[in-house]
């Protein structure tokens, strides 16, 4: 297992040229080990989403250096990327994105089989990770039939399919009412943890939620100034 899921150094982010030219990131440094669950807070617009998806591979930064899993993809081209992502990262969004014509389990199991696992294997996984999240009774249900928290309980389930190293989510919980917000995120929690040697990184704007969470980076003017230690829950 390598020591980091994520290592990022001084990886930097702009949009635009000359005098239209905005800096997204500036010389970003994070860390992330597996196990931890790491809280990603900043105001709207200031770069979160920029940070997660050159961490997930989805977008490229203009320098730095990226580590996913003891892997080196600095300079990895777009082959390289596509099975990194497909084989040590998950993705959570603040919409579940699920497919509305397969039911949970099918969505579950369809990462699976894009990345080769047998069919056996890959119905056995979604069944138990949906049966991890308390959703055993609704393996079969299409996402039109599931409530809001249940559809974002498969959408976790989906990003753990595959059992990535890194887990990024951004505003998760963002769409759901504080109840339904606060149960999703502890199934959240308890997924991380079962899964040992994964690593989470999530954006969020509920400052709850994130004092829940292992540590707390703060983006702010493109750069993460603040870290916080974990706030002790009790």
């Amino acid at each position: 297992m390598a020591e980091h899921v994520l290592r990022m150094k001084d990886v930097s982010k702009t949009y635009g040229k000359g005098d239209t030219a905005v800096c997204v990131l500036r010389n970003v440094h994070l860390a992330l080990k597996p196990g931890e669950i790491v809280g990603l807070v900043a105001p709207s617009g200031a770069g979160k989403s920029t940070l997660l998806h050159i961490a997930g591979l989805l977008d490229s930064a203009d320098a730095g250096y990226i580590e996913i899993a003891g892997q080196d993809l600095s300079t990895a081209k777009q082959p390289q990327r596509t099975v990194a992502r497909r084989r040590d990262i998950g993705f959570v969004y603040q919409f579940h994105h699920l497919l509305p014509e397969f039911s949970a389990k099918e969505n579950v199991m369809l990462p699976q089989l894009a990345n080769g696992t047998q069919r056996g294997h890959a119905t056995a996984r979604a069944e138990m990770l949906l049966t991890l999240v308390g959703l055993e009774a609704r393996l079969h249900h299409r996402p039109a039939e599931l409530s809001g928290g249940e559809q974002q309980r498969v959408a976790f389930c989906r990003a753990l399919a595959n059992a990535p190293s890194l887990l990024l989510a951004d505003e998760p919980t963002g769409n759901l009412d504080p109840d339904t917000s606060d149960r999703v995120f502890t199934v959240l929690t308890d997924l991380v943890r079962k899964e040992g040697r994964l690593g989470a990184l999530i954006a969020t704007h509920n400052h709850q939620l994130a004092a829940r969470m292992d540590r707390v980076l703060r983006l702010e003017n493109g750069q993460i100034v603040e870290q916080t230690p974990r706030v002790q829950k009790t």
